[in-house]
């Protein structure tokens, strides 16, 4: 079913209500314009077919956790928080960025936070933790090798191994909120470190077999379902 009519109109105005200029800046070393123009109405448009998949996934009223939000999370929180009536906690370490999405985001029942998302209190039924965990501004050799791109002439193991622990700690940091049965939505890339902490912990979980486009990134979405049967 399509978003309703009132949710589309308030992600129309808060697309149009960005400056993509700014923008620009923050996401793109050089090129920013041009990145903008491209990507604008396909993160509009993808983003909302994703709320549209999301929404029957999660239950009115709950909690969700947004580590790392941006742009292309625009659509899918407007989704929770106008038509499930859901506390969506979004959390960008980029402050620029935050307060160019508050500013675009006036009017609608959700405020991005200039904070780790770690330090969110209380439990989620839904985290959300897209492009984080592999991130290569972040975690440069670890988000090299995770999308194959790392050069092994140049590739730092040691540098590796501090990213590898930090990405760890990151990744537990903020699972450890996620209520049981709980759903995360992540990319492809990300899997991995999901179901190693399951493993670790003794939950089930459960990767969903169709994954969805994104604008931003290449790296599809996918969710996976986290329960508290004992492996």
């Amino acid at each position: 079913m399509p978003l309703h009519p009132t949710t589309l109109e308030a992600i129309t105005r808060t697309f149009d209500s960005l400056d993509y200029a700014a923008l620009g800046a923050i996401y793109c070393h050089e090129g920013g314009d041009a990145f903008w123009e491209e990507r604008r109405g396909p993160c509009q448009e993808l983003g909302i077919r994703l709320a549209e998949i999301l929404r029957g996934r999660l239950r009115p009223n709950g909690r969700s956790l947004y580590v790392g939000a941006g742009v292309a999370e625009i659509p899918v929180l407007a989704m929770e928080t106008m038509e499930l009536q859901r506390t969506a906690e979004a959390y960008n370490l980029r402050a620029d960025e935050v307060t160019l999405l508050n500013a675009a985001c006036a009017g609608l029942p959700l405020e991005f936070q200039s904070k780790d998302a770690r330090e969110a209190r209380g439990t989620f039924d839904h985290l959300w933790i897209v492009s984080v965990l592999n991130d290569p501004e972040c975690f440069p050799e670890l988000g090299g090798l995770s999308s194959g791109r790392a050069n092994p002439v140049t590739f730092d193991p040691a540098s590796f191994t501090i990213e590898r622990q930090a990405v760890l700690a990151l990744a537990a940091g903020c699972l450890e909120k996620l209520t049981r049965p709980g759903l995360v939505t992540t990319s492809v890339e990300e899997i991995p470190w999901i179901t190693d902490w399951c493993e670790h912990q003794g939950l089930a979980c459960a990767v969903e077999d169709e994954d969805h486009p994104t604008a931003i990134v290449a790296d599809p979405i996918c969710f996976i379902r986290i329960g508290e049967t004992p492996r």
